[in-house]
């Protein structure tokens, strides 16, 4: 398969390394285009006042990946490449592997999450992959889930508007419990602003924070009996995490909130008045 791969992590990450020349070795055409720094938890930012540049790498991977270290976001990089670097368009877009979790609603901070997802909105299935851990820095066990992951969707494609958001624990192989289908579950942090002081007295704040509550999202009232009850049966990404499972989590760019949909049609009975009233309100005080 032809694949486009980026990070967040940035160029010279271990994870970015394992993945692409695992990939390669296995016989798949791999294009690397990641940031040239680090950029964990740059969400899906896009570099728009200042230019965006790429360098060509040489030397640091398999001899067959064409690589660049891009000066913008992980979006931007995926955009980059889709947009001016790559002859034709790639069959899968695959971001990671990220050094710690991406579970829960740190999908919607995540670089990686949001590399893949620039990839889904224009069309091309994407996966995003992280090993589970801040320590440990094995990430042969991800690489190779990643492998078998691909050759699976190259023999089953999936929905190009989906996105599999792959999280692998970092344990020993003969402790992996298995692989599981889950939803996406709600972490909560402790947000925590220590105040400092810089060499030239100005203050500035770190920000640092800590998980202190993992939820379960609420049934969504319109579903079915028989959805809600298929989805009731999945574990979350944080479970599956926490009891020993690879992760995987379909993802989608879709944010419509569908049961606000059902709430809004009720509280808005008349939205031609509520616009009435917009236009009063405008016309008294102009």
């Amino acid at each position: 398969m032809n694949l486009l791969l980026s990070n967040d992590d940035g160029i010279f990450a271990p994870g970015i390394r394992a993945l692409a020349d695992g990939l390669a070795v296995a016989g798949h055409q791999v294009t690397v285009v990641c940031p040239d720094r680090e950029r964990s938890a740059t969400g899906h930012g896009l570099t728009l006042h200042k230019p965006i540049r790429a360098e060509t790498i040489e030397s640091l991977f398999h001899p067959q990946i064409r690589a660049w270290a891009c000066s913008g976001t992980p979006a931007d990089c995926v955009k980059l490449a889709l947009g001016a670097l790559l002859e034709s368009s790639p069959d899968l877009v695959i971001a990671g592997i990220n050094h710690g979790a991406n579970l829960g609603t740190d999908v919607l901070y995540s670089g990686t999450v949001s590399a893949a997802m620039e990839g889904t909105i224009e069309g091309i299935p994407a996966i995003a992959i992280s090993l589970a851990s801040f320590g440990d820095v094995d990430f042969r066990p991800a690489a190779r889930f990643a492998q078998v992951l691909v050759s699976h969707i190259q023999q089953q494609p999936v929905d190009s508007a989906m996105l599999l958001n792959v999280n692998v624990p970092a344990c020993p192989r003969h402790d992996l419990k298995g692989c599981k289908i889950t939803c996406q579950g709600i972490r909560r942090y402790f947000d925590q602003f220590e105040r400092r002081i810089d060499p030239r007295g100005k203050v500035y704040y770190w920000l640092a924070g800590e998980v202190v509550q993992e939820i379960e999202d609420a049934p969504h009232p319109e579903w079915d009996p028989a959805t809600t009850m298929a989805v009731k049966a999945l574990s979350t990404d944080v479970a599956a995490i926490q009891q020993g499972y690879i992760s995987i989590t379909p993802l989608q760019y879709n944010l419509t909130a569908i049961r606000g949909l059902t709430e809004l049609q009720t509280s808005f009975d008349d939205i031609d008045k509520l616009f009435a009233r917009f236009i009063a309100d405008m016309d008294h005080t102009s």
